[in-house]
C-alpha cells in the first residue's frame, strides 16, 4: 500500500500527540548486567610466541583465550536467566533513543519491578548451583589451555560474578536548570521533545518491521507445499501472532493510523482459530493464507514508504 507524498505530512502532528502520550504515561527503564567475563586477551609475549609459528610479528596478531566452557549445563542455566530477563524487558517496554533505556507504562513500574526481583533470585540460585561445579570447570580449563592456563586470571568463587541491576532513570530536564539558566532549560526541554519524538518513530518501525516479520512467516508457512504437500508449521505461527497483538494493544502508541489498520485486519484474519484447525481443514488454511498475504502486500508498502515518512516527519524540526 503506497501513499502519495501529499498525504504524508498529514501524519505529523500525530508523531507529537504520540510523543505526549509517551511522556506522560510512561517510565524509563534501564536494564544492566555485572558478569565476569570467560575470555581474556592473550599478553605480548604469548602473542608473539603465537606469532612465531605463522612468521608473523606479534604486534601484529589479536589472540585470546576461553577461561571457562560457556556450554556447560550450570553455565547455560546462568545465560539462560540473563536471556529471559532481557526478553521480558524489551516485551513490555518501547525503545528509545538512548543506549540502555526503553520506555514502560507507569502502571507497570511495580509489577517490572518484582519481576526483575524474581530474575535476581534465579540468578543467584543458578550462580550458586553454578559455583558447585566451577573447581571442575577450573581444572578442565587448566588441561585446556595447558601453559597458557593463569590460576590469577579466576576469582576465588563465582558468587558475586553475576548480577542483574535495573532503574528508573529521569529522562525529563532536572527542574532546577529552570531557575539556574532558563536558557539551557529550554533547549534542554527541546531536546526531550525531539528523543521522544523520535521514540515515537522506533516504537512504530519495530512494530511494523515485527508484524510484517510475523505475518509473512505465517502466510509462507500455510500456502507453501514441500513435496506437492502443504507445509508442515508451529502453533507458534499463529500464536506468535495473537501475542503480538496483545502487546501492540498495550503498548501502541498511536502513531500511525495505517498500520493500525492493517494489524487490525490481521487480528480479525485469525480470531479465533486454532492451529489445528488450519492443519484439518485446507479450504480455511488457503482462506487465511490469501488474507494475510494481502496484509503483507500493504505492510510492505509501508516498510518501502518509510524513509521518505521519516524525512518529512523531520523536516519542520530542519
Amino acid at each position: 500500500m503506497s501513499h502519495s507524498i501529499l498525504e504524508e505530512p498529514q501524519t505529523a502532528p500525530s508523531v507529537s500527540a504520540a510523543a505526549t502520550r509517551l511522556r506522560t504515561t510512561m517510565a524509563a527503564a534501564r536494564l544492566s548486567f555485572t558478569w565476569l567475563g570467560v575470555r581474556k586477551s592473550l599478553t605480548a609475549s604469548q602473542k608473539d610466541q603465537a606469532a612465531d609459528s605463522f612468521g608473523a610479528e606479534g604486534k601484529f596478531l589479536s589472540a585470546g583465550k576461553k577461561l571457562l566452557d560457556t556450554s556447560h549445563p550450570a553455565f547455560k542455566v546462568v545465560t539462560a536467566v540473563r536471556g529471559r530477563a532481557v526478553a521480558y524487558w524489551k516485551g513490555v517496554s518501547l525503545p528509545y533513543p538512548e543506549s540502555g533505556i526503553r520506555l514502560i507504562r507507569q502502571s507497570e513500574i511495580q509489577d517490572f519491578d518484582q519481576r526483575m526481583a524474581d530474575f535476581r533470585d534465579e540468578l543467584d540460585e543458578a550462580v550458586s548451583d553454578l559455583d558447585r561445579h566451577f573447581d571442575d570447570l577450573r581444572s578442565a580449563a587448566r588441561e585446556r589451555l595447558g601453559d597458557l592456563f593463569n590460576s590469577a586470571d579466576y576469582p576465588p568463587s563465582l558468587i558475586g560474578m553475576f548480577a542483574i541491576e535495573h532503574d528508573f532513570p529521569s529522562v525529563e530536564p532536572p527542574p532546577y536548570l529552570q531557575q539556574l539558566s532558563p536558557a539551557l532549560y529550554e533547549l534542554e526541554c527541546q531536546r526531550m521533545r525531539q528523543r521522544f519524538d523520535a521514540a515515537v518513530q522506533l516504537a512504530e518501525q519495530a512494530f511494523l518491521e515485527e508484524i510484517s516479520k510475523l505475518v509473512e512467516h505465517a502466510s509462507e508457512r500455510l500456502s507453501g507445499q514441500s513435496d506437492g504437500r502443504p507445509k508442515v508449521f508451529r502453533d507458534t505461527a499463529i500464536t506468535n501472532l495473537t501475542e503480538f497483538f496483545e502487546r501492540f494493544r498495550t503498548l501502541n502508541v498511536r502513531s500511525n493510523e495505517q498500520l493500525d489498520a492493517l494489524v487490525d485486519r490481521a487480528q480479525q484474519i485469525v480470531a479465533g482459530i486454532k492451529p489445528q484447525q488450519l492443519r484439518d481443514n485446507s479450504t480455511l488454511r488457503q482462506q487465511v493464507a490469501s488474507q494475510l498475504a494481502g496484509v503483507q502486500s500493504s505492510l510492505d508498502g509501508l516498510l518501502i514508504d518509510r524513509p521518505r515518512r521519516n524525512i518529512l516527519r523531520r523536516s519542520p524540526q530542519e
